[in-house]
């Protein structure tokens, strides 16, 4: 059985002093959680204060984006061995906030995707469809095109101990979470897909729900089976709603 997990992204927020506030509550409070993992994605200015403050916890931290490149003159960038200099483990891969804003194709998602897979860390993979891509009935369409383009290059088995985050782009930070039912139904079909390759891969894989996880629906979409945690942007900037998003994957 695999064990749930759940990620903070904090996205563009966060400063010293309120960054120190929140990692220490989150430290107090989820200390003594059994049966969940728990990674905390900052913005790269604060990867050294996650690695002062996190380390010898039971919580892991990561990025929230990395270079397609290992180095060279790519002024802005940050590589993945610059990540790990900080003790970082895991870092999220596409999301859509960044595929839309910068233009990130399919093909440069997947490249740093292997980037992260190649250095050791574990990449986040994001994937969603648009509120129009839902009502018009092609969502697993959608998905399928953005897994295809690493599967296709790379072979499945790279999903192997990595990390899939479904993220319908019409739920993020909307306040219109996907139901637990329409969230199965696109894990089930992320796992099968992955499955249709290669099943150990497709076994091991996590698949996290991210789009206005909250304490309170958190209880039921953790609940279902294919869903292994959760994504959390707004709620992870709160430490008391934080914890109950992380208490819901224990239930």
């Amino acid at each position: 059985m695999r064990q749930k997990l759940v990620i903070a992204n904090w996205k563009m927020h966060g400063n010293l002093a309120l960054n120190k506030q929140l990692l220490a509550a989150c430290t107090e409070k989820l200390s003594s959680l059994k049966n969940v993992d728990v990674v905390v994605c900052v913005p790269y200015p604060y990867l050294a204060q996650a690695q002062s403050m996190l380390q010898n916890t039971s919580i892991a931290w990561g990025a929230q984006n990395l270079s397609k490149d290992s180095d060279g003159p790519f002024t802005g960038e940050v590589s993945a061995n610059m990540l790990k200099d900080f003790g970082a483990t895991h870092v999220i891969i596409g999301h859509s906030e960044r595929a839309t804003a910068y233009c990130e194709s399919d093909e440069n998602i997947a490249t740093k995707f292997m980037q992260a897979k190649t250095h050791g860390l574990i990449p986040i993979l994001c994937v969603g469809e648009t509120l129009i891509e839902r009502e018009a009935g092609v969502m697993q369409m959608v998905v399928a095109k953005q897994l295809d383009t690493i599967i296709n290059t790379y072979g499945a088995s790279v999903f192997a101990g990595t990390i899939i985050s479904y993220e319908p782009i019409w739920a993020i930070g909307t306040g219109l979470a996907a139901s637990a039912e329409q969230a199965q139904s696109m894990h089930k079909f992320i796992r099968d897909k992955v499955a249709e390759y290669d099943q150990t891969a497709a076994s091991q894989l996590k698949i996290l729900y991210g789009g206005s996880v909250n304490p309170q629906n958190a209880v039921q979409l953790f609940s279902m089976q294919d869903i292994d945690g959760g994504l959390i942007g707004k709620c992870s900037l709160n430490a008391q709603e934080f914890e109950g998003i992380c208490q819901a994957a224990v239930r």
